[in-house]
């Protein structure tokens, strides 16, 4: 597991993923020229209650592939 940080609602949060999954937000992040507090933030928002934000960046990653 790796450890990311972001500001989202302006409060620094830590985010653990697998490195493989990190790689994968970093990539989606570049081809959406987006950056990936900006990803996590939307996601942070339009996630349900009970989900974990790990796993809804999870999810939203497999998606995103799955889309491609």
């Amino acid at each position: 597991m790796k450890k990311i940080s972001v500001s989202l609602s302006g409060h620094q949060t830590s985010i653990s993923l697998e490195p493989e999954f990190i790689s994968e937000l970093q990539r989606i992040a570049k081809t959406q020229n987006k950056s990936i507090a900006s990803i996590i933030s939307d996601l942070d928002k339009t996630r349900t209650p009970n989900q974990n934000l790990s796993s809804a960046i999870r999810v939203w990653i497999l998606k995103n592939i799955k889309k491609s």
